[in-house]
């Protein structure tokens, strides 16, 4: 990325660090975030154009609390402090910051007293904001200057324009800001005068470069499941050093309707990948049966995973490098200043591969979100139905039935899940929602189906919105969706006489069942 001017995000723990980062790049700068207390060596080192210090729990009151990194205020870019990025940036240099009376928490109004750089063009003097936070900036550090306050006074903005350091109280890159996303972009174009010229196209050439450069002659193996993420990364691969690339793709019998033959017809026939098919639909089956309990059936999935992708692997010859579809939140997550909590999930790759084998990891994805891989898989050519295909988990149909999996029960929900598919898409929401599938509940409940009495499944259908999957909204499908739902699923499915809607939301809820 040394040809693109990088914005540094220093994440203090706030719950809204990568919408930061989304923010950022929605403006086509690439940014990067690192932990608080990364090196100041490590932090030059990339050459940052400009920082911004996130939002986080802590108070800069307590004698524990996240600090600056020393000498970070004085590398000469500009620097954005957001709520207690601004707080760390005030004791750092000689200002106070002070516990507040109440708590500030939701939507505020600021009245802006200096309308120019960082509150320039914004409409009006007195704005909504989003505020969060328990202390305040009692006393702006020397060569701070206030440009608002919120509604009680408090200073809710303020700048040293001679080494161009600002702070805000509040949170610009939340919706509940809606000046916010003009504020971020005068502080990455007015302020730090950024070019904005980074796109996940323009990504793409440049991942073609990097991946020559790390594989050199050597052969990759990748595991391609089917889903997006899987699928761009192998393409950039093929694109860069062609033959030398080997795919498997492991048909565990857990996977979509027709799915394990369009990744053939994709990859295999239309664009000639070296790809090997494994049915191991039998044997993943055989060592799922009987068992219930959620995380069971994960640890065994990738364990047979492993093992089936193990022996096949071993066979290529000069394999030194194993490729997998990491995303950036997956990278962010594993450095999380929030504790044990932020961890990657086992089943997102492939789990022990690179030990056991002693292979070396390609990820050529790790610098993008989930939107930005896909605007580089329509960059690469992949076909649109593959690149909008919504997320599904890695242990695939497994957890989207509760209980024991059996032959019977996997047909069912894989049935019942090409019914959404097709009525979400007839219905025009394939893009509008994250994800909608069908969960087979381990419930069976008393209907009437013609004269007779049946005793069979419950089928709950679940659709979300969202933007990273961290978060989800449940979303209003219309009645006469989910009545042609109902009313498909009841009619085609055996073994079905009852559909249900899950309303929750994440949190508290997951947004899969398991």
């Amino acid at each position: 990325m040394s040809r693109h001017q990088t914005v540094l995000i220093l994440d203090f723990g706030s719950q809204f660090t990568q919408l930061i980062a989304r923010r950022v790049r929605e403006q086509r700068v690439y940014c990067e975030i690192l932990p608080f207390n990364a090196p100041l060596a490590d932090i030059a080192a990339r050459r940052p154009s400009a920082l911004i210090l996130s939002g986080g729990p802590a108070s800069v009151t307590q004698d524990d609390a996240p600090r600056l990194t020393a000498g970070l205020l004085g590398l000469g870019v500009p620097v954005l402090g957001i709520c207690y990025g601004l707080q760390a940036m005030t004791q750092a240099l000689g200002g106070r910051v002070a516990r507040s009376a109440s708590r500030e928490y939701g939507r505020a109004h600021v009245q802006v007293d200096d309308a120019a750089d960082l509150l320039a063009d914004l409409d009006e003097a007195r704005v909504q904001v989003w505020m969060s936070h328990g202390d305040h900036v009692e006393t702006p550090a020397p060569g701070f200057e206030v440009l608002a306050r919120s509604q009680d006074g408090v200073i809710a903005a303020v700048a040293d324009r001679a080494r161009r350091l600002f702070g805000v109280q509040f949170h610009p890159e939340v919706v509940h800001t809606p000046r916010g996303e003009r504020m971020l972009r005068n502080f990455l174009f007015r302020i730090s005068d950024l070019r904005g010229d980074w796109t996940p196209a323009g990504f793409v050439d440049e991942a073609i470069a990097r991946i020559r450069a790390q594989v050199g002659d050597a052969r990759v193996v990748c595991g391609l499941s089917g889903g997006v993420d899987s699928a761009v990364a192998a393409m950039l691969i093929h694109r860069a050093i062609g033959a030398q690339q080997t795919c498997v793709f492991v048909d565990n019998g857990l996977l979509r309707a027709g799915e394990a033959d369009q990744v053939i017809e994709i990859f295999k026939d239309r664009f000639h990948f070296n790809l090997v098919h494994i049915d191991a639909r039998e044997t993943f089956l055989s060592a799922l049966s009987g068992v219930s309990d959620p995380e069971q059936k994960r640890k065994i999935i990738g364990r047979v995973f492993v093992e089936v992708f193990e022996e096949i692997a071993a066979g290529i010859p000069d394999a030194r490098f194993l490729a997998q579809g990491t995303l950036y939140p997956d990278v962010i997550e594993s450095v999380s200043v929030r504790g044990p909590a932020a961890v990657i999930k086992s089943h997102h790759n492939v789990g022990g591969l690179p030990e056991r084998m002693k292979l070396s990891i390609c990820e050529p994805l790790r610098e993008l979100f989930k939107d930005e891989v896909r605007i580089a898989g329509l960059e690469l050519g992949l076909p649109d139905a593959l690149v909008w295909r919504q997320p599904f988990p890695g242990p695939g149909l497994a957890i989207r039935i509760l209980g024991e999996i059996t032959a019977e029960r996997l047909e069912i929900v894989r049935a019942a899940d090409l019914i959404v598919q097709e009525e979400i898409a007839a219905a025009g929401l394939t893009r509008t929602l994250w994800q909608a599938f069908a969960v087979l509940l381990p419930v069976r409940t008393v209907g009437v189906m013609g004269d007779d009495r049946t005793y069979e499944s419950v089928l709950a259908i679940r659709a979300v919105t969202s933007v990273d999957g961290m978060t989800a909204d449940w979303y209003p499908l219309p009645t006469e969706v989910l009545g042609r739902l109902s009313t498909r699923i009841i009619n085609e499915v055996a073994g079905v006489n009852r559909v249900v809607y899950d309303i929750s939301s994440k949190p508290p809820a997951t947004i899969e069942w398991e």
